[in-house]
């Protein structure tokens, strides 16, 4: 018998409220989400257990003896279950539907926005010291010029750098560090020995760093993928043990102290009568330095970022492209592979001694410590998860990455949650790596997968992700 006629047979049957009824997807994806999320608890649990549960601490008496912290290890296994529920829920459908969705030209909200980032940005990096004086005073403006206006503007011009190596030319190098170091190393001894000023020695340090750069080329010239990545990552390495191990050179590991200060215009930053403040009538402050310095950073990051936008459109720029997308086809068209790589290197290389000199004026002391792999990794980490070839998606990895571990500093109300011995800067690498995860996942090429094309006929044209090996246009 139909549902009609039972309910005509019972006219009077008490009738309860209506239960919601989730329909057999919704239901199937639920049931998934939360197996999912226990599974995620569950590896994260064991994972964390030996590395975040236990601390090791010695006491008074010089005995190591170990401790837990179970509090801090069930916040961040629950915080990884919900995440993964987070993710199959919603994140995951929307992907698939964007992957599914044919590539279009972007709205044109999205268009004015782009055009208007670029300018605003630039806007706002300038005036971004008046903006810190203006909300923090002059007590906190040097901490936030310092360690987060000119720290992220140094990974910038990096990462502008190696995206030529890497994101335009498809060449994979881990040692790009040593070339910062070769620039940092030859400010400090040039200037040390020979007096020489800072605005004398910062193209000196470039051109040395090229020249290393060249260098390495040329052994590599044959080689492509995990081997290229191999020998640059003992390139790195090798010269990180010569400045170790050179001392009567480089101090070894005790390092260069005492190295010049830049000035302004031969103006020193000092207290004295002929200083910067006492020339100019102002009261003496650390301030002028640091924002003298932010600026110079500034203009090197800029510089860079112009020069590597026009040798795009130049025809080196599109062999470097040519060379990523296809080394036997770039062949094939007549072009010189064994130039298009050497020119990549000479002016990442280039870059990299830029910054290299400007951090030894900046610090006054380098040491091998500053130039290890990790430094490297991270220029690398930038690259990668902003977009190889994206100037603006390197910067704003940039800000996220150096950004994001120098704000972990302030985070000192995590202590009141987890305990006074939680120190948050010991977790940065564990929560870099997982933004690098989230990242690969959500965006798996990069904050800014989109690039203009170098060349185009009447009008540019967006190409499938699928035609190139970076990116989409």
């Amino acid at each position: 018998m139909s549902a009609v006629g039972r309910e005509s047979e019972h006219p009077h049957a008490p009738r309860g409220p209506a239960r919601p009824v989730l329909p057999a997807p919704a239901r199937s994806r639920l049931a998934s989400a939360v197996r999912d999320s226990a599974v995620t608890a569950a590896l994260a649990f064991g994972l964390f257990l030996p590395l975040i549960g236990f601390e090791t601490v010695t006491n008074i008496r010089n005995e190591v003896t170990l401790q837990t912290r179970w509090p801090l290890l069930f916040a961040i296994t629950a915080a990884m279950g919900f995440g993964r529920m987070f993710y199959t829920l919603t994140l995951e459908p929307a992907i698939r539907r964007r992957a599914l969705r044919a590539a279009g030209a972007p709205s044109a909200w999205r268009a004015r926005a782009g055009r208007l980032f670029v300018p605003s940005a630039i806007a706002f990096i300038i005036l971004y010291p008046a903006v810190v004086l203006l909300l923090t005073g002059a007590s906190g403006a040097l901490k936030w010029i310092d360690n987060f206006g000119i720290q992220i503007l140094i990974y910038v011009m990096l990462g502008w750098g190696l995206n030529i190596v890497v994101g335009l030319a498809g060449l994979l190098d881990l040692g790009y560090v040593a070339f910062y170091a070769v620039g940092a190393y030859s400010y400090a001894l040039l200037a040390k020995t020979f007096g020489l000023a800072f605005w004398i020695l910062l193209p000196l340090a470039g051109i040395l760093a090229s020249f290393w750069g060249i260098l390495l080329g040329f052994p590599v010239l044959r080689l492509r993928g995990d081997y290229l990545a191999i020998v640059t990552l003992a390139f790195g390495e090798i010269i990180r043990i010569v400045i170790v191990n050179w001392v009567d050179l480089t101090n070894g590991y005790a390092g260069i102290g005492g190295i010049p200060r830049p000035t302004f215009f031969g103006i020193p930053f000092s207290a004295d009568d002929d200083g910067f403040a006492a020339v100019f009538g102002l009261e003496f402050s650390p301030l002028h330095r640091t924002i003298f310095l932010y600026y110079i950073i500034l203009a090197l990051a800029l510089l860079t970022a112009y020069v590597t936008v026009r040798l795009r459109r130049l025809p080196v720029g599109r062999a470097w492209e040519a060379l990523r997308e296809d080394e036997i086809a770039c062949r094939s068209l007549g072009i010189n592979t064994t130039n298009t790589k050497l020119t990549a290197f000479a002016m990442g290389a280039m870059f990299a001694g830029f910054a290299g000199s400007f951090f030894a004026a900046r610090q006054g002391f380098i040491s091998p410590e500053s130039f290890t792999f990790i430094e490297s990794a991270t220029i690398l980490s930038i690259v990668v998860l902003g977009g190889m070839g994206s100037q603006i998606g390197v910067a704003i990895a940039a800000v996220v990455m150096i950004g994001g571990t120098e704000i972990m500093r302030e985070l000192d109300f995590l202590k009141d949650v987890f305990g006074q011995t939680f120190d948050p800067t010991q977790y940065r690498m564990l929560l870099f790596g997982f933004a690098m995860v989230v990242i690969m996942v959500v965006r798996p090429r990069g904050l800014i997968s989109t690039r203009e094309p170098s060349v185009f006929l009447h009008e540019r044209k967006t190409i499938s992700a699928e035609l190139v090996k970076e990116g989409r246009g």
